[in-house]
């Protein structure tokens, strides 16, 4: 794999990118500061219908000997009735439903478990891909939206210290079926009333586990098929898919020229390169500058205003004099109005004891931001106490002495720089 080299040296000795092939069925233990940028499996879901534009469907029909209309029919049951069960498709020829839904619905995900949170408000779904890898999504019912988070991977090689999905390590990436069929289930389910209250999904946001932007194509096509008119897609409203990177700046230039559209959200959290280097490790690939120049790009062809996501750690990240400097760079790089910032308490995950900043640090950070001008608004939590909320999915993890010592020894280095930035 190439890598595009960084406005910064991507090898830095301080920060050295060590992404090597993972020894295959042996877990990835990731070093501090260390990126593991190529899956550790490579497997390949089946072909699934939900991969394919609404012409190849046509066209695969018609391989069957079929007439080319039965495509709509198949779609028409996923995408707008989130069926799969061949008994359900009573216009399908009825010598022909089995091996239709076995060509085209072969079975991607499995449920293993549901956790409700919230008064049920919130609702955190377990899934068990077809080779055995665990992923997971979170469903949030507010007053005027039904939000589904979704994973895009399993696992995470960018390796966050503060983010319990980033210690699992990237298992592989999905695919595109694999990531629509969290959307269709779960729309399924409210439809049945197997989750309380009705109503479908309104709103997507790739904040799940993995990191969006390094498996690219899969989530460009899922937001083409999310924002498709029905049969061809869920024909979800562009304005309400939100995809987040930390920091894939190529990536997000490639979304420009392709007009994928989305609204896009880059989890920052912090606003130097020193801090930043530590606390997510592809700044050393892609600094603060790149990926804001980057987002400010995304905003200059949209005209969609991108969100800055900013996890608040207590005593690492949420100095007022670094709520000014956000502001400073945000304002430098094209005025007041170009990015909103969500402040994110910040959860805590098993084994760190980084926690979120008290109530009046907090508010003291979010002022700083809006008396530069700068919109803030702290992010709602939700299914904190199922592991359900911003930072906590984490499907499997198991951490070796080796790799609690490395983490450690990160945790050491970044409080040392906070606590420099602090004293100067």
């Amino acid at each position: 794999m190439t890598d595009s080299p960084s406005t910064r040296s991507a090898g830095s000795p301080g920060n050295p990118d060590l992404s090597r092939e993972a020894v295959p069925g042996q877990s990835v233990a990731l070093a501090p500061g260390q990126l593991q940028l190529r899956p550790a499996r490579r497997g390949k879901p089946p072909a699934h219908l939900a991969d394919l534009t609404l012409a190849e469907r046509v066209a695969a029909v018609e391989e069957m000997g079929l007439p080319g209309y039965r495509a709509k029919q198949l779609s028409v049951h996923y995408f707008e009735h989130f069926t799969t069960s061949a008994e359900e498709m009573t216009d399908l020829p009825a010598g022909r439903r089995d091996e239709l839904t076995e060509r085209f619905f072969p079975t991607l995900l499995t449920p293993v478990s549901v956790q409700a949170a919230d008064n049920g408000a919130t609702q955190k779904f377990l899934w068990k891909l077809f080779d055995g890898p665990m992923v997971e999504s979170v469903l949030m019912r507010y007053s005027d939206r039904v939000t589904l988070c979704i994973s895009s991977e399993a696992g995470c090689g960018m390796n966050c210290p503060f983010c319990a999905t980033g210690q699992m390590g990237l298992t592989r990436n999905l695919s595109s079926a694999e990531i629509l069929e969290q959307v269709r289930i779960a729309n399924r389910m409210l439809a049945t009333g197997e989750i309380p209250g009705g109503g479908r999904i309104s709103n997507i946001v790739f904040m799940g586990m993995g990191e969006p932007l390094a498996n690219y194509r899969p989530v460009a096509t899922v937001c083409k098929r999310l924002n498709a008119p029905a049969p061809e897609g869920f024909g979800m409203s562009a304005r309400h898919i939100t995809v987040s990177t930390v920091g894939l700046a190529p990536a997000v230039r490639k979304l420009v020229k392709e007009a994928i559209p989305v609204t896009l959200a880059v989890s920052l959290h912090a606003p130097d390169d020193e801090l930043r280097d530590e606390l997510v490790p592809i700044n050393t690939r892609f600094d603060v500058d790149e990926i804001l120049s980057a987002a400010h790009e995304y905003f200059e062809a949209t005209g969609r205003r991108v969100s800055i996501e900013y996890a608040l750690i207590r005593d690492i990240n949420d100095q007022a004099h670094r709520a000014q400097l956000l502001a400073d760079k945000l304002i430098a790089k094209g005025g007041l109005h170009w990015a909103h910032v969500n402040p994110i308490p910040l959860n805590p995950v098993q084994g760190s004891k980084w926690t979120a900043s008290e109530p009046l640090v907090e508010k003291r950070f979010v002022e700083t931001l809006r008396d530069a001008g700068i919109s803030a608004t702290i992010r709602d939590t939700r299914g904190s106490d199922i592991d359900g909320a911003c930072g906590q999915l984490a499907a499997e993890v198991l951490e070796t002495d080796t790799r609690r010592a490395d983490r450690e020894a990160r945790v050491a280095r970044v409080e040392a720089i906070a606590g420099a930035g602090e004293q100067q």
